[in-house]
């Protein structure tokens, strides 16, 4: 069983049955695996190849050099270097370390005035060209999350600019650099436990390493590396708004390689302040009894901020702070 890989170049092609037969392609995807890979999709390659010069460059670094961004200096923006085993998924160290990265905000932002968590300025290492390249590729990959939610809205048989139209016109960025330590070839050690990501869609850059799996129809199948690609996977709050017609994946990262793995994961996700409604007239069935968590990601109240941010504060629990 094969992830599918879906040109989106045919969204700016004027070509209306292309543009069909594109949005068919990822309504299949979406309902057989929550996940799918996207080529074609404009962001440079020599960009791509500088990032992970500039992160094999950073985790290169010793660790009370890495530790002077720590999250810890971030504050309530979530924002900088965390060590391997900092960051948890279902309450057990992932064998990964990271810096997590967000939409730079100035200190007289209203929301970090206000402390709101996960908004701020980012950290940035010592390294010269580090912070330009990390930008800029945000700025690329972001394009790309917003052509794959009209690609998605039209496969929903919605305006193409349904999505921007309501939930996010102002997204909440969210940008990782993961690097997972050479393991043993017969470790068994979880790179990251499965788990389902939080908001509408994730957009990742994988090495050439590879390690991600992803549950599908009820069984585990490798994510390979497909050169020059990203991969999409759907987040929670699309599974909450389509009814459960298109499922959040659970998916797993297992580096066995004896290599170190990178990956560079971007979550295009709804407004921070905003309601995330269900779409009308969508279902496929919202028992969440078979989730991972046993998580209801169809009945909560509240603003996306509130469950993005319980849900960090488990992955995080020492960097906690409440509004």
């Amino acid at each position: 069983m094969k992830i599918p890989v879906i040109d989106i170049s045919s969204l700016n092609s004027g070509d209306s049955s292309s543009i069909k037969a594109m949005a068919q392609d990822v309504h299949r995807a979406c309902t057989e695996h929550g996940f799918f890979y996207v080529e074609n999709h404009g962001v440079p390659v020599e960009l791509q190849n500088k990032l992970q010069e500039f992160s094999h460059a950073f985790f290169k670094l010793p660790v009370e050099e890495k530790l002077k961004i720590r999250m810890q200096l971030g504050g309530s923006a979530w924002r900088g270097y965390f060590p391997v085993g900092d960051e948890l998924t279902s309450g057990k160290p992932d064998q990964k370390e990271g810096i997590y990265f967000g939409k730079e905000l100035s200190n007289e932002h209203p929301k970090v005035k206000s402390r709101t968590p996960l908004h701020g300025k980012n950290l940035y290492p010592q390294i010269e060209g580090f912070s330009d390249v990390v930008e800029e590729y945000m700025t690329c990959v972001e394009a790309v999350g917003k052509a794959v939610l009209e690609a998605i809205a039209l496969s929903l048989d919605l305006d193409r600019h349904y999505f921007q139209n309501t939930i996010t016109n102002a997204p909440t960025i969210l940008f990782r650099i993961f690097h997972y330590p050479a393991q043993r070839s017969e470790s068994q050690t979880w790179g990251v436990g499965e788990h389902t990501d939080y908001g509408l869609l994730t957009i990742l850059k994988q090495d050439d390493i590879g390690g991600l799996q992803i549950k599908s129809n009820h069984n585990w199948i490798d994510a390979p590396v497909l050169d020059n690609t990203f991969v999409c996977n759907i987040g929670d709050m699309l599974d909450r708004m389509t009814g459960g017609l298109y499922r959040s994946t659970p998916h797993r990262v297992l580096n066995n390689s004896g290599k170190s793995r990178m990956s560079f994961p971007l979550f295009y996700d709804p407004n921070f302040d905003v309601e995330v409604k269900p779409i009308a007239g969508l279902t496929g069935g919202t028992d969440y009894s078979s989730r991972w968590d046993n998580e209801d990601v169809y009945n909560f109240e509240g603003q996306y901020g509130d469950y993005l941010v319980r849900k960090v504060a488990r992955v995080f629990p020492k960097l906690f702070y409440k509004i």
